[in-house]
């Protein structure tokens, strides 16, 4: 059964580092988060750690390179909350060399889970609601070739493109030729540059939904990803992605943020 009084907000990979202070911030916001990750043990270790402050967050098994996974999660979505008013899209890998199956797994989670959990969940999102996807200066349009930037940068490109791309992107690993067809070697970069033309995308699709959909760069963090020596706190790093997932009606769509400002793609 639905509960309408409470305002909710999902967060992929919230059991640590950036996404469990992005649960944080938010929860302090008033509003009840839904704490997902993979790992059962670790998110909801998290979840009873903010319940422990004092915060309405809850744990929930979400794997986003699981189609399975995802649609149990929106089924549940849908019968115990009725609506989601913001997603964050959070969740994401950064794995250890580089070949097609390192890029294929990557994409996975990094691209199409995001995608895939947002097509999943914008059925619960009519009305006034926010996606955020944590994307990377990583994946900056710079990392590839000017004929990749053209064709990413493209205002015509619609998903399905978007989709050929990032398959072409793992098919020209696989075969070698991925420097010549202007790739760099690193998936996770790629990864985020997909995920960045998808939010300039779902801005389109989106548009006069009363949705507003942003991409943005936390910046280096002090995590398990990012390393001791990065300047920013998980706190400053989730403050931007907290922003955008509280934005006015009248706020901006299909940008990409850091410190809350708009930067290049």
């Amino acid at each position: 059964m639905a509960h309408p009084g409470l305002r909710t907000v999902v967060v992929t990979g919230g059991n640590r580092g950036i996404g469990l202070e992005i649960c944080r911030q938010l929860a302090g916001h008033g509003l009840r988060v839904a704490l997902t990750a993979r790992r059962e043990a670790e998110g909801a270790a998290a979840a009873r750690r903010l319940q422990g402050e004092g915060l309405e967050v809850s744990y929930f098994p979400l794997d986003v390179g699981d189609g399975e996974s995802i649609a149990r999660f929106a089924r549940h979505a849908r019968e115990a909350w009725g609506r989601v008013h913001a997603l964050v899209n959070n969740a994401a890998v950064a794995l250890d060399g580089f070949n097609a199956g390192v890029a294929r797994n990557t994409l996975a989670v990094n691209f199409f889970g995001a995608m895939h959990l947002t097509d999943a969940l914008r059925p619960l999102m009519d009305g006034p609601a926010r996606i955020v996807m944590v994307s990377s200066g990583q994946g900056a349009l710079s990392c590839l070739s000017r004929e990749r930037q053209r064709l990413l940068m493209d205002p015509s490109l619609e998903r399905g493109g978007l989709i050929a791309l990032m398959n072409q992107f793992v098919q020209d690993v696989e075969d070698g030729s991925y420097r010549r067809q202007g790739w760099p070697g690193s998936a996770y970069s790629v990864s985020k540059v997909g995920l960045n033309a998808l939010t300039r995308i779902l801005a389109r699709e989106l548009d006069g939904t009363g949705i507003r959909v942003n991409a943005v760069c936390p910046g280096w963090v002090r995590t398990g990803m990012g390393g001791r020596a990065a300047p920013n706190s998980p706190a400053e790093g989730a403050d931007t992605p907290v922003w955008a997932a509280l934005l006015p009606d009248d706020g901006p769509s299909g940008g990409f943020f850091r410190n809350r400002r708009e930067i290049a793609w």
